[in-house]
């Protein structure tokens, strides 16, 4: 009608942190808007070791809700989770996690300090995915475990996680992810290298069966199974050299 007042829907930018505040009811749905970060969140724990010392920490970066907790609460870690969002922290502590804020670029502790870093779904979502990559590698004691599931920098990569995956159910939330910001698998491997972990890559997917019976109410969960290509998602994992004097910190 002449004169009607037509509503504006805001269109979020790419990659906006805001959508995880907007969604922070979602954190723990298990047929959420977050349900599949739960099954990834479940394969990363496989890639994390059991502790084997007193006192040992896994230091989560980009928390989040705390999505890894139930998966790593019996393997002897104190978990502390990073993460920006004043929402999503205190969800995660009402799961278990000691909650700091702070920026996964520029990490509020000191070298060498923790058992287990992991990296799950954030080098994809930060422009300086190698720094992030160094400082995980910073704070990880020799011998330590670093675990990292990120977004390869491919067509199969865009296409994977954002032309299908953010139509699907269970699925990121639309716009969530930059493609330009996904991670080059070679360059990751070699930054990690320099500074003393060896990485090892593979593949990730969801079951279909599994993700059937999900759609239909069958499953509360769907398995994550590993693959040989990592074109699109992928897991790594590596231990930093035990030797401190091979750990040359940042790459110059």
């Amino acid at each position: 009608m002449p004169g009607q007042t037509v509503p504006v829907t805001a269109v979020r930018p790419l990659n906006d942190p805001g959508q995880y505040d907007d969604l922070v009811d979602s954190w723990w749905d298990p047929r959420g808007r977050f349900a599949m970060l739960h099954w990834i969140a479940e394969a990363r724990a496989r890639l994390v070791p059991d502790a084997v010392r007193e006192g040992s920490l896994l230091l989560d970066l980009a928390c989040g809700g705390g999505l890894l907790a139930p998966s790593v609460a019996g393997k002897g870690h104190l978990h502390v989770g990073l993460d920006l969002s004043p929402t999503a922290l205190p969800v995660a502590r009402a799961h278990g996690v000691v909650p700091v804020r702070g920026d996964v670029l520029r990490l509020p502790f000191a070298d060498a300090v923790a058992d287990v870093v992991v990296a799950g779904e954030v080098l994809e979502h930060v422009a300086e995915p190698l720094e992030l990559l160094s400082e995980a590698c910073r704070v990880l004691r020799p011998g330590g475990t670093l675990v990292i599931d990120t977004i390869a920098d491919t067509w199969w990569g865009r296409f994977s996680s954002v032309t299908v995956a953010e139509r699907l159910p269970a699925g990121p939330p639309k716009r969530l992810h930059d493609p330009a910001l996904f991670v080059d698998r070679c360059a990751l491997v070699a930054v990690a290298e320099r500074c003393g972990v060896r990485l090892t890559l593979s593949g990730l997917r969801p079951s279909a069966v599994d993700y059937l019976a999900w759609l239909v109410g069958r499953r509360v969960g769907v398995r994550m199974l590993p693959t040989s290509s990592t074109a699109g998602l992928f897991q790594a994992v590596g231990r930093k050299d035990p030797d401190p004097s091979l750990d040359r910190g940042r790459p110059a």
